[in-house]
This record gives structure tokens, sequence and C-alpha cells, in this order.
């Protein structure tokens, strides 16, 4: 079965390429290789692919790293901060933003799991998973294991819509978890729910 999918994919592909705009054949053909053009479309990859070398183990220091301060990393405050992070904190402090992120995610999908009816547990994990598949597609990103497509880092990135929608996000989950609370303190005073 997953043979014959992938087959009439594969077999579709040359028609999907024919779709495309010219722009969108540029992002395919710099996301397969970024070094065709190292000075024009290529150039945002290579400098974060650059800045995340550069950073080591350790990294830089804070306020420190070259990439970012020297202009070289295009979009620094945003789509790209996680490549500044990885340059001035390395390899551990990487790892523990992303272990930090990965707390938040769990809690809120043990809040999902906890909630009280379907509405509120589907809301909870809806509001969780968008939050993972940000981290995911900024982090993917900068590293090069998908194209740039211009995703902020949740509550790390400079930015205006992006913060206020993941913030409201976080508001709902404490409300499903809050409503929780309320049903299960009911529950054990013997108050009618």
């Amino acid at each position: 079965m997953f043979l014959l999918a992938g087959l009439i994919g594969a077999g579709t592909l040359p028609a999907a390429w024919g779709m495309l705009h010219d722009y969108q054949r540029q992002r395919v053909m710099t996301f397969l290789d970024p070094e065709g053009d190292p000075l024009g479309s290529g150039y945002h990859i290579l400098q974060s692919k650059i800045a995340l070398g550069s950073g080591g183990l350790f990294g830089k220091g804070f306020l420190q790293g070259t990439q970012g301060h020297l202009n070289f990393l295009p979009e620094k405050q945003t789509d790209f901060i996680f490549t500044m992070f990885a340059e001035e904190f390395g390899l551990i402090g990487s790892l523990v933003l992303l272990s930090l992120f990965f707390i938040v995610l769990g809690y809120c999908y043990a809040i999902a799991l906890s909630a009280r009816n379907q509405f509120c547990r589907l809301l909870a994990f809806g509001i969780t998973t968008t939050f993972f598949l940000y981290l995911f597609i900024n982090m993917a990103m900068v590293m090069g294991l998908i194209p740039v497509v211009g995703v902020p880092l949740p509550l790390v990135s400079y930015g205006g819509t992006a913060v206020l929608s993941i913030m409201f996000g976080f508001g709902l989950v404490m409300c499903v978890y809050i409503n929780r609370s309320r049903t299960m303190a009911r529950r054990n005073f013997g108050e009618p729910i």
C-alpha cells in the first residue's frame, strides 16, 4: 500500500514542478543546494550554518557572537534568533533552551490529557501542537533541514503577532487547567458539579 502511494506521489512530481512559480522553484533549488548561489538566495542558510558551527560546545559568550553582531546573519532578532543564541551559548546552551521548551510542551500535553471534556482536550492539544510546530519549523529551518520560511521562535524571537498568538494560546491552555482543577476540587469536597 505504501509502495503504491509512493509511486503515485513520485509520478505526480513532474506535474507539480511544472505548476510551481519561478520563486517557488528557486526556493526548492536553494534548499537542495544553498552553495549554488552563496551571495543570493543561499546567503541566509549559509550564514546560519556558519553561526551554528562557530558557537562550538560552550559558545562565544553573551553578546560576543560575530555572525550576528557583524550583520552577516540576516533577521537575527526574529527568524534566526536560535542561530544567534547557539553561536553565543553553544551546544550546551542550545540543549538547555531545548529542554526548557520540552518541559513547557510536557506540561501543556499533561494539561490536555487531564481536561474534563473533549472540547477542552482538543483545544489544549491543538494549541500545544501549534507551539511545537513553531519550535520545530524554526529550529529545522535555521539548521538547513527544511527551506527557510520565516517562522519565529516562540518566547524568544522579537515580534508582535507571534508573541500575541502564543500568549493567547497559553492563556487558553491555563483556562483548561483551571477549569479541570475546579471540577476536581468540587468532586473532592462532595459538591455538586
